[in-house]
């Protein structure tokens, strides 16, 4: 069974940069894909960024389009966590951000979610 804690989250001006850590214990993180999903104040929760299992080399990393190029999802084994980086932040981002964690490739967690989540923390983004 995953554990999954997530970090990082604050106040911050449109344009700086936070980093997001998904701290997972309970299995090692190696062999799941973990994804970053995100709910904002009156909309429904929506996919962010998912990263499949080490071992699926050919499972790429799903961005939402409106965070390519701005938003970087990765793993750390050693510390057993996986973060995502986010930069040129801009208001539109505020919202609860939580991850999650499962079996799946990379595009099925972010479609479908996984069967384990955390609780969130709060990024909000001030203009």
């Amino acid at each position: 069974q995953l554990r999954l804690v997530e970090s990082g989250g604050a106040l911050v001006q449109a344009g700086r940069s936070l980093r997001l850590s998904c701290s997972v214990s309970g299995r090692s993180v190696e062999h799941y894909a973990i994804g970053w999903f995100r709910q904002a104040p009156g909309k429904e929760r929506e996919a962010v960024s998912c990263i499949g299992a080490e071992a699926a080399t050919s499972d790429s990393p799903y961005y939402k389009d409106s965070i390519k190029g701005r938003f970087t999802i990765s793993r750390d084994n050693a510390k057993n966590t996986v973060y995502l980086q986010m930069n040129s932040l801009k208001p539109e981002d505020t919202a609860v951000y939580s991850c999650t964690g499962g079996t799946r490739t990379a595009d099925e967690l972010c479609n479908l979610g996984g069967g384990y989540w955390g609780q969130g923390t709060q990024v909000t983004v001030s203009s």
